[in-house]
């Protein structure tokens, strides 16, 4: 069992996961306003603990079971709850943005489904952007736009919602290096303006050490380490 934090914000207790050739086992914890990574070898699990985090993938043990999954964020169990009431956002590899709507219509999608007037949405979009520095691009539909400028717009999309937990599925490992890095810090400039939490799978160290305030680095479905960013090594892994 992994320690958890004193008052950790968010915490997550026996993540497990059992498949055919592999069984996954974590329990971890993040502070508020904190920008967590999750590191590892290919296969080791990482993608399928995010998922368990946002209710896309079930636990192998309920919440009744004794010493079965326990979600906790911001001092409520989550564990049970539907995926889009947990309070989180989700930006993946793919922005997997909806190609028949604009922009602005793909970032205010949230808050027109939450009840709010499209036209006010869409304002509140236009505005938004401009945090993204996408400024101008609310008529534009999905296929003109670069792979970096459809990564800014899913993120756009999900913090526009005010997410109290934000989870990162490798969201870059799509790009090229030069826009890695430029996104990589808009990312972590944005956590820091917005005050989110994040949890952020990567395979890339360095990217991870560069923006997150802790490093978890999971092998063969364990946690084999967790710490300070400044403190991990590449002999860790």
């Amino acid at each position: 069992m992994i320690e958890k934090e004193e008052k950790a914000y968010f915490s997550a207790e026996n993540l497990r996961k059992t498949f055919d050739s592999a069984k996954i086992d974590v329990s971890f914890s993040c502070g508020k306003n904190s920008m967590t990574a999750i590191v590892g070898p290919s296969g080791s699990g990482k993608s399928t603990v995010l998922r368990m985090i946002a209710g896309l993938e079930t636990p192998d043990e309920g919440k009744d079971e004794g010493n079965g999954t326990r979600i906790e964020l911001d001092g409520r169990r989550i564990e049970t709850e539907r995926p889009s009431r947990r309070g989180l956002g989700m930006v993946s590899q793919s922005p997997s943005l909806f190609e028949h709507l604009t922009v602005e219509d793909n970032v205010s999608y949230g808050l027109v489904s939450a009840g709010m007037k499209k036209k006010l949405a869409r304002e509140k979009a236009n505005e938004f952007l401009k945090k993204f520095n996408l400024e101008g691009f609310g008529k534009r539909y999905p296929d003109t736009l670069s792979g970096g400028e459809a990564q800014r717009v899913s993120l756009a999309r999900t913090l526009i919602m005010k997410p109290k937990l934000v989870l990162f599925d490798e969201p870059l490992s799509a790009l090229d290096a030069p826009l890695r890095k430029k996104l990589a810090a808009l990312i972590r400039d944005l956590q820091k303006a917005f005050g989110f939490t994040g949890i952020m799978v990567t395979h890339d160290i360095e990217e991870a050490k560069s923006i997150c305030d802790k490093v978890v680095l999971i092998e063969k479905g364990k946690i084999k380490w967790e710490g300070n960013p400044e403190d991990f090594g590449i002999e860790k892994f």
